[in-house]
């Protein structure tokens, strides 16, 4: 996907509405988790159980689900920059805590046990189908009106609330799994523009007024 800015809109309320109308979802659980973390679709459909340490807040990115002729199947990701560990925020910790409760519970429902090797979002070691996740996504942006957000725009809503915090373009970078730091400073130009305002403003409010002197007195050579 080529480098390119978006527009600069009220992210948080954006992303207020967008859950709210999620919430009677099945997916619920993998938009809230893309929201948190960033990951790409193909990721978070990717995942199991043993890449998750929710006792050390971590997450590793090593797989990404692939779908060829309606058949959908794993393998490490094409970018090495792909490859990477993130950390959790400690209210996706929580909620993962708690939805890894509910899924134990459905699968001793149907006599079997939850492992590692278990798709986070999928059932009976089947993974969460991308073409379903997009068109569930698709209807949830209309309920919320907003018809022009993709899901991939998840992932750019993190970035933004991200950077507009002051979170180093470096780290946003690694945890997007860019492949440069370069490309997330065109990508997201407006945002960090948006944090030089308020750089300008807090240092503004900290450093000393100028001493004003009579005129006349500035010398030149």
């Amino acid at each position: 996907m080529a480098a390119k800015t978006h527009e600069k809109s009220g992210r948080g309320e954006e992303v207020g509405v967008s859950l709210e109308a999620a919430s009677s979802s099945p997916f619920y659980p993998v938009y809230y988790t893309a929201l948190h973390t960033g990951l790409r679709q193909a990721e978070l459909c990717a995942l199991t159980w043993r890449d998750i340490d929710l006792k050390n807040l971590s997450l590793s990115v090593n797989k990404t689900l692939y779908k060829r002729r309606g058949q959908c199947y794993t393998a490490p990701p094409k970018s090495k920059n792909s490859n990477r560990q993130i950390r959790l925020t400690a209210n996706l910790a929580a909620y993962l805590e708690e939805y890894r409760g509910e899924r134990e519970s459905l699968y001793l429902h149907l006599s079997r046990l939850l492992s590692l090797d278990d798709y986070v979002f999928g059932t009976l070691n089947k993974p969460c189908d991308p073409s379903m996740l997009s068109h569930d996504f698709a209807i949830i942006a209309r309920k919320a009106r907003l018809e022009k957000v993709r899901f991939h725009d998840l992932r750019h809503t993190f970035a933004s609330l991200a950077l507009d915090r002051g979170a180093p373009a470096k780290v946003v970078s690694e945890m997007l799994g860019h492949a440069s730091v370069a490309f997330t400073l065109q990508t997201y130009a407006h945002v960090l523009s948006s944090g030089q305002e308020k750089t300008v403003e807090l240092l503004n409010d900290v450093l000393p007024e100028g001493v004003k002197k009579p005129t006349g007195t500035f010398l030149t050579p």
